[in-house]
């Protein structure tokens, strides 16, 4: 095997890294484009709301439809991904994101629109579970982190990018430019898809070895190393039972994939998509009454989290997943807190109240984009055995897409039932809570690689000891 500083060397060469991080820029495409879909409704809803003279549970389905798409897309993934592997699955996506995006553009009623939703929705549950696959499969295992977190920062870059595209067509009717605009990044991706290679564990798993060695050489440009990937790889592919079958028969499997489907649920619930859909509506209450004001606020919230997913860039593959899930979940459920303290306060009594409720939702969105937003992506893709991945990370990003669902499809009916201040403590609550379940849980995973973890996993290790 490769020593150290063999390895060191090769992540050195200037070759080397471009080839890794030009692959990883159009696969991590879907991440634009899965964030400039959540970003996109936040601006839009309030004119959609005007056009249509719809009430909070219309806009509400509105929002959420596309959360019921996305979770029959991470159903369907699971098997497109199996049977045609990850690159024609990232293309088909990107094909459905183009017509969905269309689609919500021309629609001329609110069922329309919902429908359309539904469609975007496909391609969001398609990619969202694709594309971090597909990054841990052709990553090396010492900045495997960084390229899924590299998927992170297309996300909150993507909702960055909604939001000056709300900023710029916020008038009368400008609410359909910004939901078609989707379909340009949708139709660069699609074309991005031709220089891609195929995974080289989808291959070996699907019996093309000599195909699998090829793009492991493309990708590591060292011999020894491919070699002692291939060895570890062919080890995978040897259990002779995968996807449901493992499922129902392997105990050590249904553990991962109920990690997975609990790290999804935590994010989720943190209340971060709460923030994202419903920003205007939250600086609304927090006393900015004009719609320039709200979608200038929004715009600041989408350029601090692209910002914070730097940090978790920098920080995921020297520090560690665990770490930064420790910090984040503190500061967000103090955010949620203090939130909650200025909303039962009165947040109209004073000025600097309204300035204290941005800055509190301005650091909890850094706190969110540097550990969870990222470190489940990376973790749920990277704790399912090679023989189960599909169906693992199927399960967990369908859990993402419906627990998304349940944010997105309450939280207006939560502030008229809860109050604002009561429904910021619920999820700060929940923040809290998933501080104790990554300390007895969570694996770190940090340089590890795929195999070690799936091998741990099957030795029947503890969860929270799989990366050891």
């Amino acid at each position: 095997m490769a020593s150290e500083a063999d390895d060191a060397s090769l992540l050195d060469s200037t070759q080397q890294r471009s080839t890794i991080y030009i692959i990883a820029t159009i696969a991590a495409l879907a991440g634009l484009l899965f964030g400039m879909d959540i970003g996109i409704i936040s601006g839009a809803l309030p004119w959609i709301k005007k056009t249509f003279h719809i009430g909070d549970v219309t806009q509400e389905f509105i929002v959420s439809s596309m959360m019921l798409g996305a979770a029959s897309g991470a159903t369907a993934s699971g098997w497109l991904s199996r049977k045609f592997g990850r690159k024609v699955t990232l293309t088909v996506s990107g094909t459905v994101y183009i017509l969905g995006a269309i689609g919500c553009a021309l629609a001329v009623s609110p069922a329309m629109l919902i429908a359309t939703r539904v469609v975007l929705g496909l391609a969001v549950g398609i990619s969202s579970y694709i594309a971090p696959v597909y990054l841990s499969e052709i990553a090396p295992e010492r900045i495997r982190g960084t390229l899924i977190s590299f998927y992170q920062l297309m996300i909150m870059g993507g909702i960055f990018v909604a939001y000056l595209v709300d900023a710029g067509f916020n008038y009368p009717g400008g609410w359909r430019w910004m939901l078609g605009v989707i379909a340009i990044p949708a139709a660069i991706m699609v074309l991005g898809m031709y220089i891609l290679p195929r995974s080289p564990r989808w291959l070996a798993n699907n019996q093309r070895r000599d195909k699998a060695r090829n793009v492991l050489m493309r990708l590591r440009q060292d011999e020894e190393t491919v070699d002692a990937e291939m060895a570890r790889i062919q080890q995978s592919t040897e259990r002779n039972n995968e996807g449901w079958q493992l499922f129902r028969e392997d105990r050590n499997f249904r553990r991962s994939v109920g990690l997975g489907m609990l790290l999804q649920f935590m994010q989720q619930f943190t209340g971060a998509n709460v923030i994202l859909y419903y920003a205007p509506h939250i600086l609304k209450m927090a006393g900015y009454s004009s719609s320039n004001e709200q979608m200038w606020g929004t715009v600041l919230i989408g350029l601090v989290m692209t910002l914070a997913t730097l940090i978790a860039i920098t920080f995921v593959d020297r520090v560690g997943r665990k770490p930064l899930l420790y910090i984040g979940f503190t500061v967000m459920g103090a955010c949620m807190a203090l939130l909650g303290v200025l909303y039962a306060i009165g947040l109209q009594s004073h000025p600097l109240l309204q300035y204290g409720a941005l800055g509190f939702l301005a650091i909890f969105v850094i706190s969110y984009a540097m550990s969870a937003a990222p470190m489940v992506w990376i973790l749920c893709s990277e704790i399912q055995p090679l023989k189960g991945r599909d169906f693992g990370v199927a399960c967990s990003t369908v859990t993402n897409w419906l627990s998304n669902f349940v944010i997105g499809v309450t939280f207006l009916s939560l502030l008229n039932v809860l109050g604002n201040a009561n429904t910021f403590w619920l999820y700060a609550a929940l923040n809290f809570l998933f501080i104790l379940f990554t300390l007895l849980l969570i694996p770190e995973t940090k340089g590890v690689s795929l195999e070690q973890i799936e091998n741990n996993l099957f030795d029947g290790n503890r969860l929270r000891a799989l990366g050891e």
